[in-house]
């Protein structure tokens, strides 16, 4: 029989042009170096999506086979599986090895190939599963484990300019979307049709704005009725009535990067207690995001809308955090906890971080008022305060929709 490799270099075609220039990985990759000298980490191995999307460009599709970025004081390399082919090397800043499925556990014989045997390894304490953290141990034999998941957090909470520019345009694809959404919505509609048309029209717009990127993973949640009244419910066939409380959703990808717009709509006519509790949490909205600037912390943000909240008995139909961090992120990787607007989260905004302002109260259904009322901006925390790159409208004078 043919000899069969554990892993190899398929390094086939040229590199594709990635969303980021190859300086800015370096700097990247520069600052996260420092990180591991400064804790004495010889080879970080990275198993995230957005670790490895961060610090070389690559976002993975995992299907079942585990994913790597090795990187050394002189090195980084992607470790990728041989489903693939080369594209992982052509999308990727860096080296690339792919591993082969002839034997088990050769993906871990790749990242031994290139962190070596008894050296320090960093890990991410927040992704690494009990039974691949036991495989890391036996096949890289460490000195010393060190947990890099706050470190690496931190630093991908400090967006770049290269960052911010390309936030900015998410946020803009997401405004293209709400008003495709809003053009689709009539009675009869199904919820389905809706949401087709809005994630449709921002695939079209990130052609446009980004003709050398791959397209992946953009997507909408438009609810209506009772199911509004969870953030993160699935769309349905559900058609669209008279008096419909609306939740719109749109959620752009580009290389890695989401970003967001979430608002309340009614179709046709809202009755006066759904007008009550829309202009309430309207006035959260508001409150919220006039206190997102430098230097205050996210748990004193929470702590006001709350008090906004009780003083009006709302408090009660809140249901999760006020927001959090936008950038390497989706609704199935990524998750900078540190930058959540939470009463347990401390961290003070600094210029640089990326924001969202959500609020949402939901209604039991039977009750006046029944629904999820939600709106939502991204904001860029500056030394002057905060720039808001949300530009759909909210509110009733708009999103009334006859």
């Amino acid at each position: 029989m043919t000899a069969r490799p554990d892993f190899y270099r398929f390094h086939n075609g040229e590199k594709a042009p990635l969303q980021f220039s190859d300086a800015e990985y370096e700097s990247r990759l520069s600052k996260l170096r420092k990180t591991m000298s400064d804790m004495g980490v010889e080879a970080a191995v990275f198993s995230s999506m957005h670790n490895i999307s961060y610090y070389s460009g690559f976002t993975y599709c995992a299907f079942g086979r585990p994913y790597a970025l090795v990187v050394t004081p002189q090195t980084s390399v992607t470790i990728s599986a041989g489903i693939d082919a080369g594209q992982p090397w052509r999308r990727c800043f860096g080296d690339n090895i792919t591993y082969t499925d002839w034997q088990r556990d050769n993906y871990w014989r790749a990242i031994e190939h290139v962190a070596g045997k008894g050296k320090c390894i960093g890990y991410e304490s927040d992704h690494l599963s009990l039974l691949q953290k036991a495989k890391l141990d036996n096949f890289l034999a460490p000195s010393r484990t060190v947990d890099l998941f706050n470190e690496t957090m931190l630093q991908r909470m400090h967006k770049s300019e290269a960052e911010l520019t390309l936030i900015r345009a998410g946020a803009a694809v997401a405004d293209v979307g709400g008003f495709a959404i809003k053009d689709a919505v009539r009675i009869g509609a199904r919820e389905i049709d809706v949401a087709m048309a809005g994630r449709d029209a921002m695939e079209v717009e990130i052609a446009k704005r980004f003709p050398d990127a791959e397209y992946r993973d953009t997507w909408v949640w438009f609810q209506s009725g009772i199911n509004t009244d969870g953030a993160h419910n699935p769309v349905t066939s559900r058609k669209l009535e008279r008096g419909d409380i609306l939740s719109l959703n749109t959620f752009p990808m580009i290389s890695g990067y989401y970003t967001a717009l979430e608002r309340t709509l009614f179709v046709g006519e809202v009755d006066d207690a759904s007008l009550k509790i829309w202009e309430a949490n309207i006035g959260a909205h508001e409150l919220g995001m006039s206190l997102l600037k430098a230097g205050s912390s996210c748990a004193d943000v929470t702590h006001e809308i709350n008090a906004f909240f009780e003083a009006r008995d709302l408090l009660q139909y809140r249901t999760f955090g006020y927001g959090h961090s936008f950038g390497v992120l989706s609704h199935y990787y990524g998750r900078e906890a540190g930058l959540e607007l939470r009463e347990d989260i401390d961290t003070v905004l600094q210029p640089g971080h990326v924001i969202s302002m959500e609020p949402m109260l939901t209604i039991a259904d039977g009750q006046p008022g029944a629904g999820g009322y939600r709106e939502h901006d991204i904001l860029i925390i500056t030394e002057e305060g905060n720039e808001n790159i949300t530009k759909y409208p909210y509110g009733p004078a708009f999103n009334v929709i006859e």
